[in-house]
């Protein structure tokens, strides 16, 4: 049975973040994914999981500053200390909430660094980090995501992450596979599913074009669920869809793996 966790940063929030937890027990995930969750304590944050008997199984490091279009420091040459910031902010919240997979976001090198300097600077803050979340039980991710929607952004294949993770050599960085952004870059999902099985760690999911939910789109999710099911998939799904209403509106595909 596939296991499925609600992206609290796009799912329910109809509500206030904190309360969006009972809402996803409610409609049946025993476990959530957050993109930043540091808008709240982490007690806070660890109350809520414990009281409604949920995993947070993935989140972010920050991306700093968004507004001015920062999205994660992994490949930014010279902004090694900001990653460092946000890689010991992370596994601060991981080690209160419980969380063992960590983003960690390439960001937008911008034009003028030069592509191999990038990527030194990519595998150099990963090698760094696995040193020190390896003895914490915690992995690594990182997401390759599509250029139309993140201009710039330094990873958006995923042959060029699974470059970046054998470079690392570490058991402990391992793929983040958005389904959505493989679509919109070059599709292919079940041969490049069958192909990076092995590292990967985590998957999302949402439906283009306009990032809906499994059932509103061009993805035959019931096809790719069952090509997971075949393949033994054992790691959790994380749906990072927006709903296009209330969010209880667009789980008719869920039922099928709801939790009572």
């Amino acid at each position: 049975m596939l296991r499925f966790a609600a992206n609290l940063s796009t799912m329910f929030t109809e509500l206030p973040f904190l309360d969006r937890f009972a809402a996803a027990r409610g409609a049946g995930f025993t476990a959530v994914e957050v993109q930043f969750p540091y808008e709240a304590p982490a007690m806070a944050i660890a109350e809520r999981l414990d009281d409604n008997g949920l995993t947070m199984v993935l989140f972010n490091l920050s991306p700093g500053n968004i507004a001015a279009g920062e999205k994660g420091f992994g490949a930014l040459p010279g902004r090694e200390k900001d990653f460092d910031t946000a890689l010991n902010q992370a596994l601060g919240y991981a080690e209160v909430l419980g969380t063992k997979l960590l983003h960690c976001m390439a960001g937008v090198p911008g034009d003028d660094v030069d592509h191999d300097d990038a990527l030194h600077t990519f595998v150099s803050n990963l090698k760094r980090a696995a040193e020190i979340a390896t003895p914490k039980g915690v992995t690594l991710l990182v997401e390759p995501v599509n250029l139309r929607d993140n201009p710039g952004y330094f990873l958006s294949d995923i042959d060029m992450a699974r470059h970046v993770i054998e470079m690392v050599g570490s058991d402990h960085v391992g793929l983040q596979f958005d389904f959505y952004h493989r679509q919109v870059m070059r599709g292919d999902l079940v041969h490049t599913i069958r192909d990076n099985l092995d590292i990967t760690r985590h998957i999302q999911i949402a439906n283009p074009p306009d990032r809906a939910d499994p059932a509103t789109g061009e993805i035959n999710y019931d096809f790719i669920f069952a090509e997971l099911e075949e393949l033994g998939y054992g790691g959790w799904i994380g749906c990072e869809y927006v709903p296009k209403g209330p969010t209880a509106d667009s789980l008719g595909w869920f039922e099928a793996y709801r939790t009572p």
